[in-house]
């Protein structure tokens, strides 16, 4: 008979002591760059009343998340799957009348019933920042600088950068290529998968050259220019044009894909997505958006959310665990005390039997000196 009592639940794992280091190192480097920039750290709960986070932001689907009901109150809660719609709440309740733009930040855990996509893992580290009450383009600008260079503090190196216009459909549905509603749905499935003569079949012929106007951003902006849409489009390319040329000194890669939507189910006008080299899938994703159920109500704002789980796997595989100092039985407390504070760590011997070499020690403290091993 098997024993499965060791066993986790598929989508689980735990964190061994190389991926844990890694792990506390690369989340303080990315909250370090937010804190620079003023982002305050909120820390909500980890179950809220299911109503609560499923209605506070349009695209939030609560069939995701684990539900169960709350002996207390016999209403149905729910673990989070998504920082953002509590940041919501938080800022429109209990920082209401807080300043704005109020700028607030946020890292934890998130879980979901089944992994995305290829991804099986169901619980994720998640952390990032929110500007609340703002969503213009200094806004934008801001939040992508953030969301790079907290990457690249943790370690990410090659990151690119791609811009989508989540409501783009929405936007020239209205008057520039007129589609009647029962077909704007099957118009936004056929850009999404880029499938041209589906479009045409969806009668989104007038949308077909969006599918080409992706890649490179200067050369993808410049088609997605040349697309005649009655100047409907003007004032979104004047601010991806106006956004490239701000976060171009940080080094990053820039691409374009208008109308990509997968993961954009509540953004607004701008959108982006994050990735770096040598990490499989997206690292992160951002946005402008309003805190509402319907996506128009509420109050307007924009943030980024980092996943940075790949990332700190592949770090993972290089962290240094570090020196650490052997203590014999009957050391100098008051020395490894000392060491202890000036960033040493030490292990101490409990037993005869006990060994530098079995601990993984680099040193050995001999009376008041640390010597190296070897």
């Amino acid at each position: 008979m098997t024993d499965d009592t060791d066993l986790l639940p598929e989508g689980l794992e735990d964190r061994l002591p190389r991926e844990a280091a890694t792990t506390t190192r690369a989340m303080r480097a990315i909250q370090d760059v937010m804190h620079g920039y003023g982002y305050d750290r909120v820390l909500p709960p980890m179950i809220e009343f299911e109503k609560s986070l499923a209605s506070r932001m349009a695209g939030i689907q609560s069939r995701r998340m684990f539900r169960f009901v709350d002996p207390s109150s016999l209403r149905m809660m729910a673990l989070r799957s998504d920082f953002t719609p509590q940041i919501g709440r938080i800022a429109q309740g209990r920082l209401a009348g807080a300043a704005r733009p109020l700028r607030l930040m946020y890292a934890g855990q998130v879980l979901t019933i089944k992994g995305d996509g290829l991804d099986p893992a169901r619980e994720k580290l998640q952390c990032g920042a929110e500007l609340v009450g703002s969503d213009n383009v200094a806004a934008a600008i801001e939040i992508l600088t953030v969301a790079i260079e907290a990457l690249q503090a943790a370690g990410a190196r090659g990151v690119s950068v791609d811009f989508t216009l989540p409501d783009l459909v929405d936007t020239l549905a209205e008057k520039a290529f007129p589609l009647a509603p029962a077909h704007v749905e099957a118009v936004r499935r056929e850009l999404d998968t880029k499938d041209a003569g589906g479009l045409r079949d969806a009668g989104g012929e007038a949308y077909v050259p969006l599918i080409y106007a992706t890649g490179d951003f200067d050369s993808a902006i410049e088609k997605l220019a040349a697309i005649d849409a009655g100047g409907a489009l003007a004032s979104r390319i004047a601010a991806l044009r106006e956004i490239a040329a701000a976060i171009a000194p940080t080094g990053a890669r820039l691409t374009l894909d208008p109308s990509e939507r997968h993961g954009f189910e509540y953004q607004s006008w701008f959108g982006f997505t994050l990735y770096a080299d040598g990490v499989r899938g997206l690292l992160g994703r951002g946005g402008t958006y309003r805190i509402g159920a319907d996506g128009r109500g509420g109050e307007v704002a924009t943030g980024f959310s980092l996943y940075p789980d790949p990332l700190i796997g592949l770090l993972a595989e290089s962290e240094e665990q570090g020196d650490k100092v052997f203590l014999p039985l009957g050391h100098d407390r008051a020395a490894a005390a000392r060491l202890r504070g000036i960033g040493w760590r030490t292990a101490a011997a409990l037993s005869d039997a006990d060994s530098a070499e079995a601990m993984g020690c680099t040193h050995v403290l001999d009376g008041s000196e640390v010597v190296p091993l070897g």
